[in-house]
């Protein structure tokens, strides 16, 4: 039997007053795609019979990661919790119409299984090898590609300096991230799942419960709370309540751009130097991690067009020659909740802060994270456990133990 939720009305005490708070069992702090995917997936589990909360200070979701990604998935990874995470989101958003529908419309987000290609120098091609094995025998349908089979599959691409590559042949691709996070959204309201329209300005412990102060006065009282807070909000909660985390706004632009030459079935390519491109439409966008001197921690949006002509580019062309001649299109930022840790999610429970939950520090991958996440979180806050699948490799433990979790395959 799940364990009972509910708590009797309380009172915050803030600054020595009494303020009448709202009270509800779970508190979920940032409304965009996890922290929707976490009510969503507590207001779908029958156990669950008490009140949730999601808090957002922006309703627009203009500036979230979740509406300015690339929004892709991949099985591409070295860690084995990271692989089976987004073997169930394959899943998950391939059935997105009939999990998340609401009444008789059903949600799409335009998956497209084009694949991820990683491509790996001779010095690397020990480690592309190894991940394969392991994403294989996990049940990924990637493809070892020696140089020649990759210029059959792709005739367009430049492999003079390239030992192998791997390719996705189902399971991995791109999405529409703004559409996934709606839909989880859309599915929580109508299952009874309210949203605040406001910022948690001040967060601290009250009896075995927690209390929330709002920007718009409003006190919210909760038994259990999760810190989804995304790039902004995450680690400045987490502080609030006498936690330190590793986790700091990086931001990452996206360029788009026209080719006149055709360059057909065009994965998403990972150049060895981590710079990626993939089609958009009728064109294609890109993107790269910028050199660490200039990766601060930031809150600014502005677009540095430099770094497209001088990084970017040059690379593209000498992968793809047809990137020779091109037009440039839009570009944007928006930006990652990074671990700097280890560059892997931050989940679970906190040791010592019983009631506080963690989703953060995704690292630019929390739209393809979010279905496992969700239902991960969900099940922990009602069972007490990891149930579906166990995430705890991801846990803050490993934080306050310092032990990493090595994942070779960031980009």
């Amino acid at each position: 039997m799940a364990p009972a939720l509910f708590l009797e009305p309380t009172a915050c005490h803030r600054t020595g007053i009494d303020v009448s708070a709202e009270t509800f069992d779970v508190a979920i702090v940032g409304g965009a795609v996890m922290g929707s995917s976490i009510a969503c997936h507590l207001a779908m589990d029958p156990d669950f019979t008490g009140r949730v909360v999601v808090i957002e200070k922006d309703p627009s979701y203009r500036t979230c990661a979740s509406a300015l990604s690339a929004a892709s998935i991949r099985q591409q990874f070295s860690e084995p919790t990271n692989i089976a995470i987004s073997l169930y989101g394959i899943e998950f958003l391939r059935e997105i119409g009939t999990r998340l529908a609401v009444g008789g419309e059903r949600p799409a987000i335009d998956l497209h299984e084009g694949g991820y290609l990683f491509l790996a120098t001779a010095d690397k091609r020990h480690i592309l090898e190894e991940n394969h094995a392991l994403q294989t025998r996990m049940g990924a349908d990637i493809a070892f590609l020696e140089p020649n089979e990759l210029l059959a599959r792709f005739p367009w691409l430049n492999v003079e300096d390239i030992a192998a590559g791997c390719w996705g042949r189902t399971g991995e691709g791109w999405f529409d991230g703004y559409g996934l996070m709606q839909a989880f959204r859309k599915k929580a309201r109508a299952l009874g799942v309210p949203y605040l329209a406001a910022e948690v300005l001040d967060a601290a412990r009250e009896g075995e419960g927690f209390c929330l102060q709002l920007s718009d006065g409003r006190t919210i009282s909760a038994g259990k709370l999760v810190n989804a807070a995304g790039a902004e909000g995450a680690a400045r909660l987490s502080r609030q309540l006498g936690i330190e985390l590793p986790v700091e706004s990086r931001k990452r632009m996206i360029f788009t751009f026209d080719c006149r030459e055709p360059v057909t079935g065009c994965p998403l390519l990972i150049d060895p130097t981590g710079t990626y491109v993939r089609p958009e439409g009728t064109g294609f966008l890109c993107g790269s991690a910028p050199p660490q001197e200039r990766d601060p921690d930031t809150r600014d949006f502005d677009v540095e067009h430099d770094f497209f002509d001088e990084y970017l580019w040059p690379v593209l062309a000498t992968r793809v020659p047809a990137f020779e001649a091109i037009r440039p299109g839009q570009a944007w930022a928006g930006h990652y909740d990074m671990n700097l840790f280890d560059h892997n999610a931050i989940l679970g429970t906190v040791d010592g802060h019983p009631g506080l939950y963690l989703a953060t520090g995704f690292s630019g991958h929390g739209l393809q994270q979010s279905p496992a996440v969700g239902r991960g979180i969900a099940e922990l806050i009602l069972h007490g456990a990891w149930r579906s699948l166990d995430l705890g490799e991801l846990s803050h433990e490993r934080i306050a133990q310092g032990r990493p979790v090595l994942e070779k395959n960031v980009v």
